[in-house]
């Protein structure tokens, strides 16, 4: 039988939370009326322990906008943060060692606060780029975290998982994916990203369009698993998967009896 201190443990290497955290249309639900926009961190870091930052992927954020989401958070919370697609999308991991550098330091000032950083590629990213990204793992600071999301289904093999491994990086499972990958760990950690179906939910209605609740079952099953071995889990939930995030993710730490 569990004792109070194995599940604090257990609660402690647990960081879900949803895609973002900036939007009006929870306003009323997890956001009181009237709570200025400037004010909805503070509020999320109330109900959630991590957050996954979407907004770096389209630019590098300021020191001063990275210092305001520290000051606004308790002790313990984790951000997670998606590589900006300059790196992933443009460059494609070739001659961006500025950005990395700059990016890579920016995220840094977090501190404890920093979760994973998220390499999200392209589906036209395929084997033949396989060499690139084993050389641009090795190449990245050991100070921080990371985990590294596919699109192009061709990658999915011991080849990938064997680069992942050599640097320890988390190979990034999806809603997509079947959940049998995740007993494919390769790192110390692992990370989930529940995206959903764009095309089926809108997300900005502030209410669950569509029941996720038995997919989510044998998700925290699986996930229940790898908390048993010691992992740590980070897991992040997309509008786009039920219609509400916060929901989901509220659910889900139900399910895994935090």
């Amino acid at each position: 039988m569990a004792t109070p201190q194995d599940k604090q443990a257990r609660i402690e290497k647990v960081h879900v939370g949803t895609m973002g955290w900036s939007y009006r249309f929870w306003s009323g639900r997890l956001y009181p009326k009237g709570l200025k926009p400037k004010e909805f961190l503070t509020e999320y870091a109330k109900h959630f322990n991590s957050v996954e930052l979407d907004n770096t992927f389209y630019k590098t954020p300021s020191s001063s906008t990275v210092k305001g989401w520290k000051e606004q958070t308790p002790e313990g919370f984790k951000f997670s943060a998606k590589f900006p697609r300059f790196i992933t999308h443009v460059k494609r991991l070739q001659n961006c060692e500025k950005e990395v550098d700059l990016f890579i330091s920016s995220m840094s000032q977090l501190q404890t606060k920093l979760g994973p950083l998220l390499l999200q590629f392209p589906s036209t990213f395929g084997c033949r780029q396989l060499p690139s990204l084993q050389s641009f793992l090795l190449s990245l600071p050991k100070s921080c975290r990371y985990a590294v999301e596919v699109r192009n289904k061709s990658l999915l093999g011991e080849k990938l998982y064997s680069i992942l491994r050599e640097s320890r990086v988390a190979f990034a499972l999806t809603g997509q994916l079947s959940a049998s990958l995740v007993e494919e760990t390769t790192a110390d950690f692992a990370y989930v990203r529940w995206q959903g179906d764009r095309g089926k939910v809108t997300g900005t209605l502030g209410k669950t369009e569509v029941d996720r609740a038995e997919d989510m079952r044998k998700w925290a099953e699986k996930i229940a698993v790898l908390l048993n071995r010691g992992l740590e889990v980070f897991g992040y939930f997309s509008k786009y998967y039920s219609g509400y995030p916060p929901d989901d993710a509220e659910q889900f730490l139900r399910l895994l009896s935090l």
